[in-house]
């Protein structure tokens, strides 16, 4: 059994630069080869993060018998198409997220993974994070009381729209497959279950996506969640886990510092807002660090790396997965987005 990885990252694009300078830094696996469509665009990346091998069509970077690993960064609506010939070709998966563009699609992938005995799995870079454990294990633990609700926050602005994938509703775009999911996923991660109800509101940009949208899920055991996501606005990034003796506050919940990372645990009873005379102590606040031990997407990889070299459970299975996409799905139904012509 080896004792690295031998990686293979298709696409050129910004994640996959991220995801590149990761692997630099992680102890369990080092990149061997690149694809993208052009020969020049490979070459460029593998130059600039010192990968041995530049290959001018994702078909070769697939073939490369030195490739142990793919990881697939491509738009979300090349997924399905490359991590069944990633498979096919005898080669273990990490597809970034969302993993397909709806549950049938996400099916046929992980039915094709166990056909060829290689592991594939939705690559949510912060689930691979020591913060989120700890806070998961602050939650099941009665940190905060009965869990109640959460609600989480993931916007930014583009500042380029044309030629921009997220854009792009042919190639699977949009504010809710993009990083909406990230905050469905959150939620049912902490919930523990599937949603019993779905609603959600969204705004159709002119280019035919969602470029914002909020909503709201109902859980077991009376929790409710609620989001928001957008990419055009600003907002705080936040998430907060309330429950019935206190709730946590995580700054940065979608990519936490690699050094000090923090979350916030706070008890007590909230200022009275009817009373202008009543100005009780402020709640007490436990801040907590978590050193996350090195590069983020670098814990990812090794993260990964565990599950092929030791046979450890992958840190997002197939069944979440599949949750995950038809949470999607069901919203996208709600927004009217369709990403067939």
């Amino acid at each position: 059994m080896p004792s690295q990885l031998r990686w293979g990252i298709l696409g050129t694009g910004n994640i996959a630069k991220q995801f590149a300078t990761g692997l630099n830094a992680c102890r369990r696996g080092k990149s061997v080869a690149v694809g993208s469509r052009t020969a020049q665009a490979a070459q460029e990346f593998a130059q600039a993060f010192g990968i041995p091998t530049a290959h001018g069509s994702y078909e070769e970077l697939i073939r490369d018998p030195q490739v142990d690993v793919v990881y697939i960064s491509l738009p979300n609506s090349m997924h399905c198409q490359w991590t069944l010939s990633a498979l096919e070709q005898g080669k273990h998966v990490l597809c970034e997220k969302p993993l397909a563009l709806d549950v049938a699609e996400a099916r046929r992938m992980f039915d094709a993974a166990q056909s060829c005995g290689k592991v594939l799995m939705e690559a949510f870079m912060y689930r691979c994070q020591p913060q989120t454990t700890a806070v998961l294990e602050a939650v099941r633990g009665g940190a905060i009381g009965e869990l109640q609700m959460i609600r989480t926050s993931f916007c930014y602005k583009a500042r380029k729209i044309e030629g921009n994938v997220r854009f792009n509703r042919r190639l699977g775009g949009g504010s809710l497959m993009d990083i909406g999911c990230y905050c469905t996923s959150f939620s049912r991660l902490l919930a523990g279950t599937e949603p019993l109800s779905i609603n959600v509101v969204g705004r159709m940009h002119a280019s035919g996506v969602d470029d914002l949208a909020a909503g709201a899920m109902s859980f077991a055991g009376g929790i409710v969640a609620s989001f928001t996501c957008g990419m055009s606005l600003h907002a705080d990034n936040t998430a907060y886990i309330c429950g019935s003796d206190g709730y946590i506050e995580i700054p940065v919940p979608w990519k936490p510092s690699a050094q000090g990372a923090q979350f916030i645990i706070t008890r007590g009873i909230p200022p009275r807002m009817d009373d202008p005379k009543a100005i009780p102590a402020p709640p007490p606040r436990d801040v907590r660090r978590v050193d996350g031990g090195g590069d983020l997407y670098g814990t990812e990889a090794d993260d990964f790396a565990a599950t092929i070299l030791e046979g450890r459970p992958p840190r997002i299975g197939r069944e979440e997965s599949l949750g995950n996409m038809a949470v999607l799905e069901e919203m996208r139904r709600q927004i009217g987005l369709k990403f067939s012509s």
